[in-house]
């Protein structure tokens, strides 16, 4: 008998469904990678200016720039834990903005 069959309309739910979660499973793999490398950047800047070798190659003005938008973006990630890929993206590069030219003069005078 066929009563233990699956219907065809019940195997191309199942299929449609499968594929559904794929795509939601997709973009929450995408948001955790997007937010992982936010917390690694700001975990690498905090690193950075406290690195022992590098405190008299940075500003005190400087430090205290980094270290308040560091702080200011791990608030944010705490208050957005549910954030989209594109605002924790968003984060990062405002981020860089401000950090980028400061590590720049950092490590041209460490060299």
């Amino acid at each position: 008998t066929n009563t233990d069959r699956l219907s065809k309309d019940q195997i191309e739910k199942m299929v449609q469904d499968a594929e559904k979660y794929r795509d939601q499973d997709k973009k929450t793999e995408e948001r955790i990678a997007a937010k992982n490398k936010l917390e690694n950047y700001m975990y690498s800047l905090r690193h950075s200016i406290d690195d022992p070798k590098l405190k008299d190659k940075i500003s005190s003005s400087d430090k205290e720039e980094l270290d308040r938008a560091v702080k200011e973006t791990q608030e944010w990630v705490e208050r957005n834990e549910h954030a989209e890929t594109d605002e924790y993206e968003h984060k990062q590069k405002e981020l860089e903005t401000l950090a980028n030219p400061i590590m720049s003069k950092i490590y041209q005078g460490a060299e």
